[in-house]
């Protein structure tokens, strides 16, 4: 039964009875800052939101994006930069992700990386308990005392010794719908922010560290410029030094990759760098473009980061960043290696030594893991080719030149479409929706770790396959929803022969078809999976 409970005037949360209500977390005084910061900001949140859709019917007229005229001054001026890197920001050579439950943090904070970026986006399903407990493991973290006893009995703790912390709020898209203010749904956003800056920001300065934040899903300088008055709001309500928050962003959409020096200069005073990423920001291609008939994308282990359109975009970031005195940080390796087949690791080690090679001689400054055995391979990596130096940033790439027509076009010569790339999208996207919907929203499959951003790219390249009238496999036939449905049905018997019922909930796989369907088979292009359902 849901119940209502007001916890603060005008705040209610709404939550099953048998739900932990977590009072060190949710204290008046926390719930006081969260509801001012969602009397100041929301509305302006929420007008933004109405602008991506006023944008979107404008790109569906045929009106590209391109740099803005109205802040070519910003693009010009040489004289700014983003504020001075504070000395545990330094070297970012290795940053390790995932959500925030505790043997993942502990584990994380101990691996040897520069940096742990708790999630609480991608891989984070958003549970009530998820979304709070995850603070709680938080605070303690931040004050060393976080520890935990797994049911076979083995005890983890935090070392001496740890990865600098950095924490992802949800984006401006997503409401924490378990919480109202003033009879509207509370952002995501600020709910993340709010709860961790209010309860460790002290904390974190008296550790001689900071406040730090990755900033999820922006699309423009105009959401940056938000973010940044949130930041001074924040400081300001709780007393601390303006400046003291630092966040990166991740250049994850289209749109924003057409304003990056805009976005950093909207948080110069805030600003820790940018992040390039890869199935987010191919997914957001499609979504912005899903309508355009001569958009088409092949098997998606053929978009790689060094087609052109993709070389182009991090080409950009790097020189963009540096000639701003701000970091540049690579994307993501999500190999999981594997404990029994050496051949797998082999092949895949490989693999992920080519990419950060590439990222570091290309002029990025550190780079993402998604497992802790990563994290000597990838510093070994950037240890060498930067020479020992903590950053990069004094290589400016002024010899890189990038044309909106080299951001937008999308073609990869030769690109194919093979009935195993279909199945392999259904098949990931089922197993992944079967872990989400059970709570859990990083899961390894294939020997890779996987989120939400890989779930998003999949059924959006489904959708684009069975609604794209000249979509067809390598071999002549053509991809219909009816193609689709028949390929579905055969992949979801195959998980159920290959996993063993306490593997696979089947309950919550049966709803992860249904999920899938509805994404794929809409007539109209579903904005984000994660506003299609969620506990």
């Amino acid at each position: 039964m849901m119940i209502k409970n007001s916890l603060h005037p005008g705040i209610v949360l709404q939550v099953e009875q048998s739900s932990n209500h977590f009072d060190d977390v949710l204290t008046t005084e926390a719930l006081e800052f969260i509801t001012k910061l969602h009397r100041t900001f929301n509305s302006r949140r929420l007008a933004l939101l109405q602008d991506r859709d006023r944008r979107q019917k404008l790109i569906n007229q045929g009106k590209d994006p391109s740099f803005l005229e109205t802040t070519e001054n910003i693009r010009k001026n040489p004289s700014w930069k983003v504020a001075a890197i504070p000395s545990d920001l330094q070297k970012r050579w290795v940053e390790i992700t995932g959500p925030t439950d505790k043997k993942m943090l502990i584990n994380a904070l101990n691996s040897g990386a520069d940096i742990y970026m708790a999630d609480f986006e991608d891989s984070n399903a958003p549970t009530w308990n998820n979304m709070v407990e995850g603070q709680q493991n938080l605070i303690e973290a931040v004050r060393g005392t976080l520890h935990y006893k797994s049911s076979e009995g083995k005890e983890y703790q935090l070392n001496p010794q740890r990865a600098v912390l950095m924490v992802r709020p949800r984006g401006w898209h997503l409401d924490e719908k378990h919480v109202q203010v003033d009879g509207h749904a509370l952002s995501g956003s600020l709910f993340d922010f709010g709860l961790y800056f209010f309860h460790n920001a002290k904390q974190l300065i008296q550790n001689e560290t900071g406040p730090y934040f990755y900033l999820a899903k922006l699309e423009n300088h105009l959401e940056a410029r938000l973010w940044n008055d949130v930041f001074l709001f924040a400081q300001e309500e709780l007393g601390i030094p303006r400046g003291t928050i630092r966040a990166t962003v991740l250049i994850e959409t289209i749109l924003a990759a057409f304003e990056m020096e805009e976005i950093l200069y909207e948080l110069r005073e805030h600003s820790a760098g940018l992040n390039a990423g890869r199935w987010d920001y191919i997914f957001s291609i499609i979504k912005k473009f899903h309508e355009r008939s001569d958009l088409f994308f092949p098997d998606r282990s053929e978009i790689t980061m060094t087609v052109p359109f993709m070389r182009a975009y991090t080409e950009l970031l790097v020189q963009t960043c540096h000639k701003r005195s701000a970091q540049a940080m690579g994307g993501m390796a999500a190999f999981v290696p594997s404990r029994k087949n050496k051949e797998i690791n082999e092949i895949a080690l490989a693999k992920v030594r080519e990419d950060k090679e590439r990222e570091s001689t290309d002029g990025f400054d550190g780079t993402w893991v998604a497992h802790p055995d990563l994290v000597p391979i990838a510093r070994e990596i950037f240890a060498k080719n930067l020479n020992g130096k903590p950053n990069q940033i004094e290589r400016k790439r002024g010899e890189v030149h990038v044309s909106s027509n080299e951001l937008l076009n999308f073609h990869i010569h030769g690109g194919k479409i093979t009935e195993i790339g279909v199945r392999k999208n259904i098949h990931i996207a089922l197993l992944y929706l079967n872990s989400w919907l059970s709570g859990t929203g990083a899961v390894a499959i294939d020997n890779l770790m996987e989120d939400v951003a890989t779930a998003e790219i999949s059924r959006a390249l489904l959708w684009l396959w069975v609604h794209h009238p000249k979509a067809k496999l390598d071999n002549g036939i053509q991809i219909t929803p009816e193609l689709y449905s028949l390929y579905a049905d055969e992949e979801l018997e195959r998980i159920k022969e290959l996993f063993s019922s306490e593997t696979i909930q089947h309950q919550h796989l049966s709803r992860a078809r249904q999920l899938l369907d509805r994404l794929v088979l809409s007539k109209e292009f579903p904005n984000f999976l994660t506003q299609n359902t969620g506990e």
